[in-house]
């Protein structure tokens, strides 16, 4: 069995009246990639601010490889990479300016390390006088893996890293993160985007500050209890309202021009819900079996009141 790189035990935190995190308790593998699932207000920031040592937990602990965060923070902050939701690199210094800060706030030399962040880095050289400000979001994002792992740290803490850059650097930091993975380097990850979780090795579902499952991203979604089907129809919002009016439904939400729904009844045959949705004046139906997504998982979840 591997060891923890990152223990977190019964951890609690409140903010006025508001909990955000309610007993939270995970392991993450050395090694592992593993990855915070949910949406804004779950308490994934606040989770990683704790681990990062940038807050306190009220109660519980937390530990990065054996080393308690309230107590080791200054060794703590040493062997960890953090890269914070938002772009926090100086804007006024150029790409190169910037590295060579870090580089030098860690006592260590961007050729050091070179060979760590060089498949990322190369992305950048073009720009390397251009200060950082004036990067387009995903160049930033690279400048700001760059920085935290120019130290060569022994665990990565990235909180939602891809939120609000295109779809196609989203795709080139992920492949990043795990080239990163491949050299050894713990990665733990928060996201709000639920297509992201297939691409960890684990996954943490979060909401209201609870974790609701954790396991694989095939073994999560094996917790989805019902034939899932996924229907279309030129009249969407009639279909909606015919099938959420059907005793039978168990589950029904929008995914794209599809409807996502389940019965009650696992047994349920495709005629009989084309019979039913005749009797609604729906004939245009295409009606697909499909496994459970990520996303139909935590909304299952979520709805059922699941929590570890």
């Amino acid at each position: 069995m591997k060891k923890s790189a990152i223990h977190i035990e019964s951890i609690s935190k409140r903010y006025a009246e508001v909990q955000a995190l309610d007993q939270i308790s995970l392991d993450v593998e050395e090694g592992e990639l593993f990855g915070l699932i949910g949406p804004d207000g779950a308490g994934k920031t606040t989770l990683i601010k704790i681990l990062v040592t940038l807050f306190s937990a009220e109660d519980g602990k937390a530990s990065i490889l054996g080393m308690d965060t309230n107590d080791s923070k200054a060794s703590i902050r040493k062997i960890i990479g953090y890269m914070p939701g938002r772009f926090s690199l100086y804007p006024d210094l150029s790409v190169e300016e910037n590295l060579s800060f870090f580089a030098r706030a860690f006592d260590t030399t961007i050729e050091e390390n070179y060979s760590l962040i060089q498949s990322i880095y190369d992305q950048l050289k073009p720009f390397k006088d251009r200060k950082s400000g004036a990067l387009s979001g995903g160049m930033k994002q690279k400048l700001a893996l760059c920085c935290a792992l120019i130290h060569r740290p022994k665990v990565l803490i990235l909180d939602e890293p891809t939120t609000g850059v295109d779809a196609v650097s989203r795709k080139e930091f992920w492949q990043m993160l795990h080239e990163i993975k491949s050299q050894g380097i713990t990665i733990l990850v928060s996201t709000p985007y639920m297509d992201e979780a297939n691409l960890c090795d684990r996954i943490a579902f979060l909401q209201g500050g609870k974790i609701l499952s954790i396991d694989t991203p095939s073994k999560i979604t094996g917790q989805f209890p019902w034939q899932l089907f996924a229907i279309k129809s030129q009249k969407k919002y009639a279909l909606t309202e015919w099938l959420r009016a059907w005793e039978k439904v168990s589950y029904c939400y929008a995914f794209g021009e599809y409807l996502h729904i389940a019965f009650s009844e696992n047994a349920i045959q495709m005629n009989e819900i084309k019979e039913y949705l005749s009797a609604g004046s729906i004939s245009d139906a295409e009606i697909v079996n499909i496994p459970p997504t990520i996303e139909d998982t935590f909304i299952y979840l979520m709805e059922n009141g699941n929590s570890r």
